[in-house]
């Protein structure tokens, strides 16, 4: 059994990009510049847009933070957007969910121009993403990828399980691990209406687990060799810790790990590489990589 360092290669990574923004910038380029749109005091999103700030320092980014009460008005934020989608100085941003009740996500989400989509939620990012065009493919699903490939991981014709459908993980995972340029798998999304759900599951040489319930695949649900992949972060009560909770994943580690060939541990696997793909993200916003 291997353990997948999510932390190492995402350090590593993040030492790629720095080089190359050194490189560009030297050639008389422009710095990639990130701004990040924070609304109210979420005590995860205040940790994760942190995170996102050190990790543009790490990557010689630019970066900006836009901080908002969660007061604001739907409109006040909209107006924000397209500043942001006007500013020519800023080549990608991002803005941080969840939202507070009154605002409507998915109006602000369409309102971002998909050329600085770098979370890549916009929908022509989605759609392009599914038909195989170059685009922002959002963070999670394309730090999965990364660490599969570095890890040399062969998906080519085996059976992955993706347990989750949400926008942000399931959906873009199942697409990209059934396309042939990305994963080339065969693929079943499960979730929690699915009938035979171990079954599934101990059929597939790889699961990647988005179902958001903590120690929800157990052992008896994994087959000998298999990979497996874990998104989950729920905080679960720990009265051993200082902050008084531990992140705890999707995956019961302990029992699970001893029947893999490779396993993502929580905290250290999947969290760093969403980050460090949107510095990647960043970097082919700054390039116009995708877009021109």
């Amino acid at each position: 059994m291997q353990i997948i360092d999510g932390k190492a290669t995402a350090a590593k990574i993040k030492e790629e990009i720095a080089q190359e923004v050194e490189q560009m910038v030297a050639a008389g380029g422009k710095r990639p510049h990130l701004a990040a749109v924070l609304v109210g005091h979420d005590g995860g999103s205040e940790t994760y847009v942190k995170n996102k700030v050190l990790a543009c320092e790490a990557c010689g980014f630019k970066s900006t933070l836009i901080r908002y009460e969660d007061d604001i008005t739907e409109a006040e934020l909209l107006e924000c957007v397209d500043k942001l989608n006007n500013d020519s100085d800023v080549d990608g941003f991002i803005v941080q969910l969840p939202l507070p009740k009154h605002i409507d996500e998915q109006k602000i989400i369409e309102a971002i121009d998909y050329r600085k989509d770098v979370d890549g939620f916009h929908p022509i990012n989605v759609g392009r993403m599914a038909i195989g065009l170059p685009c922002f493919i959002s963070a999670t699903p394309l730090g999965i990828i990364t660490l599969l490939r570095r890890y040399n991981i062969e998906t080519s014709g085996k059976k992955c399980v993706v347990l989750g459908r949400s926008n942000i993980v399931g959906k873009p995972m199942a697409q990209l691990m059934m396309q042939k340029e990305y994963g080339d798998a065969t693929v079943t999304v499960c979730h929690s209406r699915s009938k035979n759900l171990k079954e599934e599951c101990r059929e597939a040489d790889i699961i990647i687990a988005a179902i958001g319930r903590p120690n929800f695949v157990t052992a008896d649900m994994v087959k000998e060799g298999a990979v497996i992949v874990d998104v989950g972060t729920t905080r679960v009560p720990d009265t051993t810790r200082k902050n008084g909770y531990r992140l705890n994943g999707d995956v019961d580690f302990e029992h699970v790990a001893p029947h893999c060939s490779f396993i993502t541990p929580v905290p250290g696997g999947v969290g760093p590489m969403t980050i460090c793909s949107l510095m990647k993200n960043t970097l082919a916003a700054g390039k116009k990589e995708y877009y021109k």
